[in-house]
């Protein structure tokens, strides 16, 4: 009895001080500056140069520095240097080689020329490629060198250098790598001088190697690239082309050595997930020390990181957000970021509300529980969020989502008065703002154009609004009324949705690739949108390889497609729209087929300007005549819902710049006397099984021990 009640006590006492009983990281960890999270998503590539998707970003931009960064605090986005000495301003040449001076026409230009110079003192990570044996040999290479190895920590020599021109000259080589299958390799072979050359004399160099064969890029030169000195390169682009600078702050651009690539090109690395697809190799404040996709990784601060400081400007209302706190200090902040990789989105909320993750998006399951939208359409947190401390930080995303018309469709299609009054109807039917506040949880904004906030271009009130589609009414945007629409139909030639001539219905169709939870009643709703202009919408389910098919053969009436810019310029975003980038007969990103020789002859001017008020006025007739021909429902762009803890300090949205983990700081001690707070044990059942357990145990006890001194008296 003794035992047992010694027993509750420790467990009382043990609830009373310590770690939380549920939590599920290591005592060893309580108290130190890790940032917990999760991710859903395991990330396929992380080879900068095959690297091209957000879940891979949340690793690849914390480990490589591409020369340029985004401004973490300002919008509009701003770059800025990150291992460059300054933002490059590139210098243009005619065809006989002239200098240009900077406002030269855009049709004198042959080519431009952007000069890089490094910051000197800059290093890699700590890693074996750089590590050399006792004559100064590379001290891990070897035909048997994988042999007895299984992962990176099997190698226990590292090394390290500095960063220099060389690194950034051979990951451009690398785009045009016939293994490697670089996504941007075209578009970039067709600005790059001699990249596409490259690309041709690397195909026939692995073609005449063995399949596994290390393929030395240094063996084959790139005219359009330059080294000028150590730290210095030059980059040659066929005309003119701005939108270049923004390619400089992405991954494909970031530094690769050529020892890393020699290494991890050895015979047996590859079978052992020994790559730089697996253990990327940077310079940036964080390196990748643990990669088990389908449980956990773990980004370790870089020792080697060479050192930036936090900003000291930003936007309106960053100071009073305490955006500015840490203004001019060392970064990073945290020293480990724990990813865990969570597949169901209830244990991810329930481990937030618990404190066991730092920060957490919010799903349609627990929407309810996180925040309130009220009449007006403002959204604010709920009493229990507050209560926890909890801050919502919300952004509208730099995204489009639209439903496209086949402009090649005899009905739909084309720039005639009928088929464009068709499409205008069908924009104004179909309710965006229902179906934002029905399906999206209110996250998300109307379209009224490609182009969404934080590109420039974009212009948000009665300035930017669709006159084809809204009324401005009260300081407000107001939906055109059905009324107008279902005119537009029969201005068509299709009063009550029936074909004036023949008497026939209007039948359109839909193809989807369909699926997920709750398609079936979104499609149920859009079919519903139809019908209030008399218009039968048929959806044609298919798989996605089918459906791009389609696409690309024009066999198609209408169609959903979204896009994430890949920078924030409006080209990224109109040239979805410009008649050269067709599916139909020219392979490109124009879905819709829509070719307008004004809208063509606007966009040629326009994506080659600077962000001037002359370019603002063409974006502008560009909208106005994308809102007139409809080739585009205007869909909506998302809204991004993120929670985060009290002691998470410095997080901002940033939807285009991802090396977003320096910024942030942690606040241990604030959150481990959270979770204690938040996770104390329900004792009470277990106090009553104690005391359940004793009224059982006694009794036996006292009887047991009668029976034994009657039988010692006898």
């Amino acid at each position: 009895m003794r035992k047992i009640c010694a027993s509750l006590v420790s467990v009382l006492l043990l609830s009373a001080c310590g770690q939380a009983w549920n939590d599920p990281y290591p005592a060893s960890d309580a108290g130190r500056n890790i940032l917990y999270t999760a991710f859903t998503d395991r990330p396929k590539h992380l080879d900068p140069a095959q690297s091209y998707t957000e879940d891979e970003a949340t690793f690849t931009a914390q480990i490589y520095e591409p020369p340029l960064q985004y401004h973490y605090l300002k919008r509009p986005y701003e770059l800025i240097p990150a291992t460059v000495e300054q933002v490059p301003v590139p210098r243009y040449y005619d065809t006989a080689g002239r200098e240009l001076p900077h406002d030269a026409p855009v049709e004198r230009i042959a080519e431009s020329v952007y000069e890089l110079k490094l910051k000197p003192g800059i290093r890699f990570q700590p890693h074996p490629a750089f590590a050399l044996d006792g004559q100064g040999k590379p001290a891990y290479l070897g035909n048997e060198i994988a042999a007895g190895r299984q992962a990176i920590r099997d190698f226990p020599l590292v090394g390290t250098r500095d960063l220099t021109a060389d690194d950034y000259i051979y990951q451009i080589k690398r785009l045009a790598h016939p293994r490697l299958h670089s996504p941007i390799f075209g578009m970039m072979a067709d600005k790059i001088v001699g990249l596409k050359e490259l690309g041709e004399n690397l195909q026939k160099a692995a073609q005449a190697q063995p399949a596994a064969a290390w393929l030395d890029l240094d063996a084959h030169g790139l005219s359009g690239v330059e080294k000028v000195d150590t730290l210095t390169w030059r980059i040659r682009i066929k005309g003119k082309y701005p939108q270049f600078t923004y390619w400089l702050a992405m991954p494909f651009f970031a530094p690769v050595p050529r020892e890393v690539d020699r290494f991890y090109a050895q015979p047996g690395m590859a079978e052992k997930n020994l790559t730089l697809d697996w253990w990327p190799v940077g310079t940036g404040p964080y390196l990748l020390s643990e990669n088990d996709p389908n449980r956990r990784m773990v980004l370790s601060r870089n020792p080697n990181f060479h050192g930036q400081t936090y900003p000291c400007d930003g936007e309106p209302g960053d100071r009073e957000a305490g955006l500015l706190a840490d203004c001019g200090k060392a970064l990073p902040f945290i020293d480990q970021a724990v990813f865990t990789r969570e597949k169901e989105a209830i244990p991810y909320w329930n481990k937030f509300l618990q404190g066991y993750y730092d920060a957490s998006g919010i799903s349609s399951d627990s929407f309810d529980q996180a925040v309130r939208v009220n009449v007006g359409g403002d959204v604010a947190l709920t009493d229990e969020m507050r209560d926890k401390g909890i801050r919502l930080l919300t952004s509208v995303k730099t995204s489009t989502f639209y439903m496209g018309f086949n402009m090649l469709d005899p009905v739909i299609g084309g720039l005639g008065e009928r088929a464009t009054k068709l499409r205008q109807a069908i924009s104004i039917a179909i309710d965006q703002e229902e179906f934002i506040s029905i399906f999206q949880n209110g996250r998300g904004i109307a379209a009224q154009s490609p182009l969404p906030p934080g590109i420039f271009g974009y212009e948000a009130g009665e300035a930017g609004i669709n006159r084809v589609v809204y009324d401005w009414v009260d300081g407000k945007a107001r939906r055109k009324p059905v009324e107008v629409a279902r005119q537009l139909v029969a201005e068509a030639g299709y009063p009550n949705g029936r074909d004036a001539k023949t008497g026939e219905p209007l039948v359109v169709n839909l193809d989807t690739t369909g699926g997920g939870m709750g398609e079936k009643s979104r499609l149920d709703w859009l079919t519903r949108q139809f019908a209030k202009i008399d218009i039968q919408l048929v959806i044609r389910s298919t798989d996605f390889n089918r459906f791009q098919d389609k696409l690309r053969k024009g066999n198609v009436q209408l169609y959903y497609l979204g896009w994430n810019a890949d920078y924030p310029d409006p080209e990224n975003f109109f040239f979805l729209l410009n008649g050269d980038e067709a599916r139909v007969g020219k392979g490109g990103e124009n879905s819709s087929n829509y070719a307008n020789p004004e809208f063509d002859r606007l966009f040629a001017q326009m994506k080659n300007m600077d962000n001037t008020p002359e370019r603002l006025a063409i974006v502008r007739q560009m909208n106005r005549l994308l809102q007139h021909d409809a080739p585009w429902v205007f869909g909506l762009h998302p809204k991004s819902y993120t929670l985060g803890h009290r002691w998470l300090k410095n997080r901002k949205p940033n939807d285009v710049g991802n090396n977003i983990l320096k910024y942030q700081r942690i606040d241990p001690a604030e959150r481990g006397a959270a979770r204690r707070t938040w996770n104390q044990p329900v004792l009470w059942p277990l106090v009553a099984g104690f005391v359940v357990l004793a009224l059982a145990v006694v009794p036996a006890v006292l009887g047991y021990r009668r029976r034994e001194r009657r039988a010692a008296l006898r």
